[in-house]
């Protein structure tokens, strides 16, 4: 049964994952900081100091260390959570796809932060949307209280029988992570019940049941069927984390789905977003429904696997959509969120035109005068008798 009498927490967004691992608990935590995500790993690091929890953090001397030793951990049958941001991520490359390949059920928090070069420490989300092929469940989150809400739920979809995928949470970089918001928790108590103990499956340290890790999977090998065995297995997680949400909406009062659309019923133009500026939209959005138009949101939670059936469905009967990427697919017709609803809308018909949009790189500032210019863009589209250019639009770029 839900409960809505939780005392109301005013913390970072780092101070919520902090507080969702520490109910958690796993039996290892493996990671090494970097700004902005370091403040997780640090909050973990004394809580675990100060006996708190049961885990054995472990220090490593790279990101790549970090996601190596967290493969080992969860190869041998424990409970393994671990975070990085940006440059850490990009660290990790090669054995990311080594950890979703294996299977492992490792859950990761990614804050968001540009990739360089140049230089830069800001939020945009070239880290993760680089990272998308890599096997791993995504779920983007938009706030203080999803963040939290997505560190406890990955566990169970990264563990459900029908996925064992490794999966990674993410939220805007000093947006959320530094700033702070409103939060609330449930106990300890129930998350361990939500989470359940966990299950090991064919773990190495099994000296009864012994296992080979990783064995050589070569051309006259398994490699082909054990990829689709994969992504079969990433296709069922679409409905795990549908499943995973609707109990957590019993427990918790709070209700998640694989998108999260606002005022679509009868929008003739919709925009696009992720993460934290989906906020800012749908104060645009209230404001131009006020004047009359028709205007519409949709903020994308889950990006992997993609839930391009949902998307259809909500968004077939909108005459032009606008997607909002804080990534660029570079050599591509737009970037990465782009590429997929154009592709979800392709069968529809009619079918809605889909423009691209790039804000926010390397943290720019986006504001409501922005995504105003973006809604009129898709009127001006949506009153044409023509088709529009898939050309990219650049919001809140300075003048050549």
């Amino acid at each position: 049964m839900a409960t809505t009498d939780r005392d109301i927490l005013a913390v970072t967004g780092n101070e919520a994952t902090a507080e969702a691992m520490c109910q958690i608990d796993p039996d290892v935590v493996c990671a090494y900081p970097i700004t902005p995500q370091t403040e997780v790993v640090q909050l973990y690091a004394q809580m675990v100091a100060d006996g708190r929890v049961a885990s054995e953090f472990v220090t490593v001397e790279s990101e790549h260390s970090a996601m190596s030793a967290v493969i080992g951990s969860a190869a041998g049958g424990a409970r393994t959570m671990t975070a990085t941001s940006s440059q850490g991520f990009a660290l990790m490359w090669e054995v990311l796809f080594v950890a979703a390949s294996y299977r492992l059920p490792v859950v990761m928090t990614t804050v968001n932060r540009a990739l360089s070069g140049p230089i830069n420490i800001h939020c945009d989300h070239s880290d993760t949307m680089g990272g998308r092929d890599t096997g791993w469940v995504q779920l983007y989150g938009e706030n203080h209280q999803e963040a939290y809400d997505n560190c406890i739920q990955s566990v169970r979809i990264a563990e459900s029988m029908d996925v064992r995928l490794p999966t990674m949470h993410m939220y805007d970089g000093y947006v959320i992570s530094g700033a702070i918001g409103p939060l609330q928790m449930l106990t300890k108590d129930e998350v361990q019940q939500f989470i359940g103990p966990y299950r090991s499956i064919n773990p190495m340290l099994d000296t009864k049941k012994p296992v080979t890790v990783g064995p050589f999977d070569g051309l006259h090998g398994w490699y082909f069927e054990h990829k689709v065995a994969q992504n079969r297995a990433m296709d069922r997680a679409l409905q795990v984390i549908q499943d995973v949400a609707d109990e957590y909406a019993e427990l918790s009062g709070r209700q998640y789905g694989l998108l999260d659309p606002y005022r679509l019923e009868d929008a003739e133009i919709a925009i696009v977003v992720v993460g934290s500026t989906a906020g800012t939209t749908r104060m645009t959005v209230d404001k131009l429904r006020a004047r009359g138009v028709k205007a519409g949101m949709v903020r994308v939670r889950a990006f992997r696997p993609f839930p391009h059936e949902a998307f259809a469905q909500a968004l077939q009967h909108v005459k032009v959509v606008g997607v909002m990427d804080r990534a660029d697919s570079f050599g591509a017709m737009g970037g990465p969120v782009f590429l997929e609803i154009r592709a979800a809308l392709y069968d529809c018909d009619p079918r809605p035109q889909v423009l691209p949009f790039i804000y926010g790189l390397g943290g720019r500032d986006i504001f409501p005068d922005n995504i105003e210019q973006a809604f009129a863009q898709l009127e001006d589209v949506a009153k044409s008798k023509k088709r529009a250019s898939s050309e990219r639009r650049y919001l809140n770029l300075r003048a050549d």
